[in-house]
């Protein structure tokens, strides 16, 4: 099973700064409240709404809001919302997936296509880049779980596929159709989840110097201003210095 990737830390690193931002907790409330809404609303018979619960609890969003998204979902005047996935490619040619939940589809492509050109991208068709990542389920834990070998002895039981442990803690991947009972048999095991999503996980990544990584992330960090946008994904990856840089 691999070493602890850049790529991840990058993408670890990027969250714990976003969930200072108020904006985190809008995007995870839309979540709750369209995954309550498309299943049941109990959590415990609604596997994506169960997720998203746990994703929201591990960014700290307040009991009070997440009960709130859930209520939403409830009541007569809910928004109806589409889930749209563009591709495209940053600076340097990174290929990027935006996922993105709208309640309308031309403002939202319309801003998507925007943002890219003025920060160095280009927008593509579906499929223009998809095929260079993996649809992934992603589990992550503390280190305080356990060490390498309890959480690597774990995961295989537990029907995971790779484990990956750095400085941030462990990250645990799966098959996408697996990530509700992969998570499940860890918390039997390691207890409570921090994380579990799924992801698009890159098959290669580019290695970017210091100016090329902040022209990229400029680009990430205006698509996710987009209230729209629920995630964005890059393949890319950068050395410690850089990361320590940025």
């Amino acid at each position: 099973m691999a070493g602890h990737s850049k790529w991840a830390n990058i993408q670890h690193r990027k969250g714990r700064q976003d969930a200072v931002r108020a904006k985190l907790f809008s995007k995870l409330s839309k979540e709750i409240t369209v995954a309550a809404k498309m299943g049941d609303p109990d959590p415990d018979k609604n596997p994506r709404l169960r997720l998203a619960v746990k994703e929201a609890k591990a960014a700290s969003m307040p009991k009070d809001n997440i009960e709130r998204a859930i209520k939403k979902s409830q009541g007569g005047d809910a928004e109806s919302y589409e889930e749209i996935r563009y591709e495209g490619y940053g600076p340097n040619g990174v290929a990027v997936i935006v996922e993105a939940m709208t309640d309308n589809r031309n403002r939202t492509a319309s801003n998507v296509r925007s943002t890219f050109s003025k920060n160095g991208g280009n927008l593509g068709e579906t499929g223009s880049v998809a095929f260079m990542f993996d649809r992934k389920g992603q589990v992550g834990y503390p280190l305080s779980a356990g060490d390498a070998e309890t959480v690597l002895m774990a995961a295989i039981e537990a029907g995971a596929e790779d484990v990956e442990t750095g400085e941030d803690g462990h990250v645990i991947w799966c098959a996408d159709t697996d990530l509700g009972a992969v998570s499940a048999a860890l918390e039997e095991a390691l207890g409570e989840v921090d994380s579990a999503k799924l992801v698009w996980k890159p098959q290669t990544t580019t290695e970017l110097d210091l100016e090329a990584a902040r022209s990229l992330l400029k680009l990430i960090d205006a698509l996710e201003d987009d209230d729209d946008v629920q995630n964005v994904t890059a393949n890319f990856e950068v050395t410690d210095e850089v990361l320590d840089a940025l």
